[in-house]
């Protein structure tokens, strides 16, 4: 199922399913609902979906598949070839760093790229999100933890990322968290999410191509070690790594301006694109 969250005539939230270019809503749940109560998301969607109104996707405005998930756990340096280009020796153990829900946009919608700054810059990654949690959960446990996949475009402020070594605010500005469009259950995608292409692109140029595969901490891994220490829940999203090929590592830096598009696409999961557009000016 490719769950997706959107708003028919600007104003009404509902929550629905993918198919093809069009969508059949599902009422008006929420995934965070449907997750917390445990619900069986491929279950609930054939259930509700018979009755349901259908849209035209190009006719509705997307939201992110969630829009106020419990956390946002990002990895950083987990491709060896974009830790190479980036000023950090490859680490032994995930780079970790919070997203926080006001920083999401979905699929559609502008990303911001923030007055006080000339540096913003795209990262395509895999999203994974929680059915379910806990601590000290075994490796061999973990996909059972996983209701689905998505995809992220960790917008980056470098400037702010690097005015510390902790890179949370550069991390967090708002408007440059791109999420969606679509949760797809993960019994429509291979296991941990592996052998995914992942293509980012932006005004139609291939900027950053790799395989899910080169991951150095797989989707178990990850959930298994975060949770040595976090107690993760249903509705928890984990943002998994970008590869090589970010802007600020080229000569040229290759910065998003506004008017310029961006698109990160996963083998399976969809095309998140989203168009940049300056801040408006503070008065």
């Amino acid at each position: 199922m490719r769950y997706v969250n959107f708003l028919t005539d600007g104003k009404q939230r509902q929550l629905g399913v993918l198919q093809g270019t069009s969508i059949v809503s599902l009422g008006n749940a929420t995934l965070e609902e449907l997750l917390a109560q445990g619900e069986d998301l491929v279950a609930y969607a054939n259930a509700q979906r018979a009755s349901g109104t259908e849209y035209r996707a190009d006719q509705v405005t997307f939201l992110p598949p969630l829009t106020h998930p419990g956390k946002i756990i990002c990895v950083g340096l987990n491709y060896a070839d974009h830790t190479k280009e980036s000023p950090y020796d490859q680490p032994s153990y995930p780079t970790l760093f919070p997203r926080f829900n006001t920083s999401l946009i979905a699929h559609g919608e502008p990303m911001i790229r923030p007055v006080i700054s000339d540096s913003l810059d795209f990262e395509g990654e895999m999203a994974v999100v929680l059915k379910r949690g806990g601590r000290h959960i075994p490796r061999v446990n973990a996909l059972d933890c996983v209701a689905g996949y998505s995809i992220f475009n960790d917008g980056s402020v470098r400037e702010y990322q690097f005015k510390a070594p902790q890179w949370t605010v550069g991390k967090n500005f708002d408007g440059t968290g791109a999420f969606g469009p679509a949760l797809v259950t993960a019994d429509e995608v291979p296991e941990g999410g592996k052998g995914l292409k992942l293509e980012t692109r932006l005004n139609g140029k291939t900027v950053q191509s790799a395989n899910t595969d080169d991951m150095l901490f797989d989707v178990a891994a990850l959930i298994s070690i975060i949770s040595e220490a976090i107690a993760l829940e249903a509705g928890d999203v984990i943002v998994s790594g970008t590869p090589a090929g970010i802007g600020w590592a080229r000569e040229p830096k290759l910065i998003m301006r506004d008017g310029d598009v961006c698109e990160v696409e996963i083998e399976g999961l969809g095309v998140l694109s989203n168009i940049v557009r300056d801040e408006a000016p503070r008065r």
